[in-house]
C-alpha cells in the first residue's frame, strides 16, 4: 500500500467523523422522515444554492457558544471544504438530506487529496489525527448505528424508486361506503294541505363512492389535477314515477356527498394552479370547477364531502355552489397572509354537455352561456380568528331549469321563476370561523340573494332569498382525532319580492339539525354515524319532520 493511500485511509475516518460531528442531529432528523424520490430530492438541493466562506464568522447564525462551534471552524478554516447559503447563513438546525451530506463529505475527501498531493501535510497535525481518531472511536456506535439506517434509507429509496407510480404524478384515492335511511309520516311537498302527501317510505340503502386523485407536478410550485369518479348514491329527493313515491320529496335531506352514475367511471375534474408570483395564485378549471374547492369557506371541520358533514347544506355557505361544475379562471392575491383577496370567474356546463362552457351552440359557450362572477376578501387576523366577504353574480341562460343554490335550500328558493326563464342574481356572504383553544371550533355563515326574471312569464319579477347556519366542533373527544359535531340553521327561502304575489310558497321557515361523530379509526379510515333532521321541510309546516340516519365510512389512500 502506497504512503499516499495510506495517509488517504488515515484521515477519511477524521474527515467522516468531523462531518458526522457537525452534522448528526439533523441527519438523525432526516431519517426518520417518509422517503422520496430523487428527482424531488435534486429539486430541493437546487432551491437552496450554496458559497463556500472562509470563516466561521461570516456564518450569522452561528456563535461560539453553539456545541459544534469549533469542529465547524476547523471544517471552514483548516479545510474550507463547508459552505453556507447566499445569505451568509449556515442554517445548523435544518434537516440534512443524504445528498447534502455525500457533497459535504465529497468535499472534504477532495480537499484531504489536494492536501496530501501538494505535500502541505502541516495543515492536518498528527495532534488533530490523534483527536478525530479518538472522536471516531468515541461515536463508533453511533457510527454505526448512522451507517445502518443509511444503508436502509438507501433500500427503501431504491425500492420505491423502482416501483413508483411517477416521478411527477402521486395518486391520491377516497372510498365511500354509505348505508342511509330515511324516516318520517309524509313524503314532504309545496302545498298546504298535509292529506295529500304520499307516505314516506323507509327503505335502508348501501352505496359507494370512489373517487382517484392524479396530482402531477412539473416545477415544485404548481399542480395539475385530474379526478376519476365513479359512484351510486341516489339523492334522498327521490322521484314520482307511475304515481309510485320515493324518497323525501326536498332538497333539504340531501347528503353530501350523493351522485349516482352507477358506477360507471368518469373523468369528472381537471385543473391546473400555480404560482404567477410568490403573492399571486391562479387555478385554471377545464372541467369540474368548484368555487369551495378554490377559496376558504370558513367550516374547516365540516366541509368535505367525504371526511366532513354528513348533509349536503351543512358543509358550508350555498353561496360557494354558484358556478358548481364549471370551467374558467380563480385568482388568489396574498393567499398566505393575513389579507387576501379572491377572483373569480367559472361557466357551468352539464356532465352530458347538453349545455355549458364547452357548447358553442347558442346561449352556451364560455360567455354567452351560465356564468359566475365571484369575489371573496378574507382577512385572518389569527390563527383563531378568520372571516370572509363574499359576492357572486350569477346569470342563469334559461337552458334548463334553473337551480340559483345548486339543488340546496327549497324547490321554490332554487327556482322562483319557471323553468327555462332566464334569471340574474346577486349573493352576499358572510362567513367566519373561531378557534376557542385547541378543541373547540365555532363556524357560522349567513347570506343574502336577490333574483331578477329577465325572461319567461315571469318577466321583471324579483325575489329576495336568505340563509343562515352555525357548526359546532368539539375536537378529540373521546379520543384524538375524533370530532363531535352539530350544525343547525336555515336553508335558502323565499322571503320577499314581487313573485310572493304570483306564488305564495316558502311561508313557514324549515330548521335543519345534523349530529355527528367522526371516529378515526386509523390515519386513512374514518367512521362517521349522524343523524339529520328537517323541521318543516320546504318551509312548509303542513309537512311532517324527516330524518336521515347515515353511517359513513371513510377510507383514504
Amino acid at each position: 500500500m502506497t504512503k499516499r493511500f495510506w495517509n488517504l485511509f488515515k484521515v477519511s475516518p477524521v474527515i467522516v467523523a468531523a462531518t458526522f460531528f457537525v452534522a448528526n442531529s439533523a441527519l438523525a432528523a432526516e431519517v426518520n422522515e417518509q422517503v422520496t424520490n430523487a428527482a424531488q430530492l435534486y429539486e430541493a438541493q437546487d432551491s437552496n444554492d450554496m458559497s463556500q466562506v472562509t470563516s466561521v464568522s461570516q456564518f450569522s447564525d452561528v456563535q461560539p457558544t453553539d456545541w459544534a462551534f469549533q469542529a465547524l471552524q476547523s471544517l471552514v478554516e483548516r479545510y474550507g471544504c463547508i459552505a453556507g447559503y447566499p445569505n451568509s447563513t449556515y442554517r445548523g438546525n435544518r434537516a440534512l438530506t443524504r445528498y447534502e451530506f455525500a457533497a459535504g463529505l465529497n468535499a472534504c475527501l477532495d480537499r484531504v487529496n489536494e492536501l496530501i498531493a501538494t505535500a502541505t501535510a502541516d495543515l492536518v497535525s498528527k495532534q488533530d489525527l490523534a483527536t478525530l481518531q479518538r472522536l471516531q472511536e468515541e461515536y463508533s456506535a453511533e457510527l454505526a448505528t448512522l451507517r445502518g439506517r443509511v444503508d436502509g434509507l438507501e433500500a427503501r429509496t431504491s425500492e420505491l424508486e423502482a416501483n413508483q407510480f411517477s416521478t411527477t404524478t402521486k395518486l391520491v384515492g377516497e372510498a365511500i361506503f354509505n348505508v342511509s335511511d330515511v324516516f318520517g309520516g309524509n313524503r314532504a311537498d309545496t302545498d298546504a294541505n298535509p292529506n295529500n302527501n304520499p307516505d314516506l317510505n323507509s327503505n335502508t340503502v348501501f352505496s359507494d363512492r370512489v373517487r382517484l386523485n392524479l396530482y402531477s407536478s412539473f416545477t415544485g410550485k404548481d399542480q395539475l389535477q385530474i379526478r376519476l369518479n365513479a359512484g351510486n348514491i341516489v339523492s334522498n329527493v327521490g322521484s314520482v314515477v307511475g304515481g309510485v313515491a320515493s324518497g323525501t320529496g326536498t332538497n333539504m335531506a340531501r347528503l353530501g356527498y350523493d351522485g349516482d352514475n352507477n358506477n360507471s367511471v368518469v373523468i369528472d375534474k381537471i385543473n391546473y394552479a400555480f404560482n404567477f408570483t410568490d403573492a399571486v395564485r391562479v387555478k385554471i378549471d377545464a372541467s369540474g370547477g368548484e368555487l369551495y374547492e378554490n377559496v376558504n369557506t370558513f367550516n374547516p371541520d365540516f366541509a368535505s364531502s367525504g371526511r366532513g358533514a354528513l348533509s349536503r347544506y351543512g358543509r358550508f355557505s350555498p353561496i360557494y355552489r354558484q358556478g358548481q361544475n364549471g370551467a374558467g379562471l380563480t385568482v388568489t392575491f396574498n393567499p398566505n397572509e393575513a389579507i387576501s383577496l379572491t377572483g373569480a370567474y367559472l361557466a357551468p356546463s352539464t356532465g352530458n354537455g347538453v349545455f355549458g362552457a364547452n357548447n358553442p351552440g347558442l346561449s352556451n359557450g364560455l360567455f354567452d352561456g351560465d356564468n359566475t362572477i365571484f369575489g371573496q376578501l378574507t382577512f385572518k387576523p389569527t390563527k383563531a380568528f378568520n372571516i370572509g366577504l363574499t359576492y357572486a353574480r350569477s346569470y342563469f341562460a334559461g337552458n334548463a331549469a334553473n337551480s340559483l343554490f345548486q339543488g340546496t335550500g327549497s324547490t321554490f328558493a332554487n327556482n322562483p321563476f319557471g323553468a327555462g326563464a332566464r334569471t340574474e342574481s346577486n349573493n352576499y356572504g358572510v362567513e367566519a370561523t373561531f378557534l376557542l383553544g385547541s378543541k373547540l371550533a365555532i363556524s357560522g355563515w349567513g347570506g343574502y340573494t336577490t333574483a331578477d326574471a329577465r325572461s319567461g312569464v315571469n318577466v321583471g319579477r324579483d325575489a329576495d332569498l336568505w340563509y343562515w347556519a352555525g357548526s359546532l366542533a368539539l375536537k378529540d373527544f373521546g379520543g384524538e382525532g375524533n370530532v363531535l359535531g352539530v350544525i343547525f340553521g336555515q336553508p335558502p327561502k323565499v322571503t320577499g319580492g314581487s313573485i310572493r304575489t304570483v306564488n305564495n310558497l316558502d311561508t313557514d321557515t324549515s330548521y335543519h339539525l345534523e349530529g355527528l361523530y367522526k371516529f378515526k379509526v386509523s390515519d386513512n379510515i374514518q367512521v362517521t354515524p349522524g343523524l339529520l333532521v328537517i323541521f318543516n321541510p320546504e318551509h312548509n309546516d303542513a309537512n311532517d319532520t324527516i330524518y336521515v340516519g347515515t353511517l359513513r365510512t371513510t377510507f383514504t389512500f
